[in-house]
Protein backbone atom coordinates (compact mmCIF):
# COMPACT_ATOMS: atom_id res chain seq x y z
CA UNK A 1 0.00 0.00 0.00
CA UNK A 2 2.91 2.06 1.05
CA UNK A 3 4.43 1.49 -2.82
CA UNK A 4 1.19 2.46 -3.90
CA UNK A 5 1.03 5.83 -2.42
CA UNK A 6 4.44 6.83 -3.03
CA UNK A 7 3.95 6.39 -6.76
CA UNK A 8 1.02 8.22 -6.91
CA UNK A 9 3.01 11.13 -4.93
CA UNK A 10 4.96 10.92 -7.63
CA UNK A 11 3.24 11.12 -10.39
CA UNK A 12 1.56 14.50 -9.13
CA UNK A 13 4.65 15.94 -8.87
CA UNK A 14 5.95 15.05 -11.94
CA UNK A 15 2.79 16.33 -14.00
CA UNK A 16 2.86 19.57 -11.23
CA UNK A 17 6.47 20.47 -12.58
CA UNK A 18 5.12 19.72 -16.27
CA UNK A 19 3.00 21.92 -15.96
CA UNK A 20 4.72 24.64 -14.29
CA UNK A 21 8.25 24.35 -16.94
CA UNK A 22 7.33 22.82 -19.85
CA UNK A 23 3.15 23.62 -20.98
CA UNK A 24 3.18 27.45 -18.73
CA UNK A 25 1.38 29.87 -21.30
CA UNK A 26 3.92 32.76 -21.86
CA UNK A 27 7.12 32.07 -20.73
CA UNK A 28 7.10 27.72 -20.49
CA UNK A 29 9.50 25.54 -22.80
CA UNK A 30 7.04 25.31 -25.04
CA UNK A 31 6.54 28.59 -25.82
CA UNK A 32 9.69 29.74 -26.17
CA UNK A 33 10.17 27.07 -28.51
CA UNK A 34 7.58 28.21 -30.87
CA UNK A 35 8.13 31.19 -30.56
CA UNK A 36 11.71 30.75 -31.60
CA UNK A 37 10.71 28.96 -34.13
CA UNK A 38 8.17 31.42 -35.78
CA UNK A 39 10.74 33.55 -36.05
CA UNK A 40 12.88 31.28 -38.33
CA UNK A 41 10.19 30.42 -40.72
CA UNK A 42 9.81 34.59 -40.73
CA UNK A 43 13.43 34.93 -41.66
CA UNK A 44 13.72 32.22 -43.96
CA UNK A 45 10.59 33.44 -45.60
CA UNK A 46 12.21 36.62 -45.53
CA UNK A 47 15.15 34.77 -47.87
CA UNK A 48 13.59 33.27 -50.13
CA UNK A 49 11.52 35.61 -53.11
Amino acid sequence: MRNILMTVMLLVVVIFLFNNIIAKDTTGTRAQIQSQGNAANTSIGTLVP
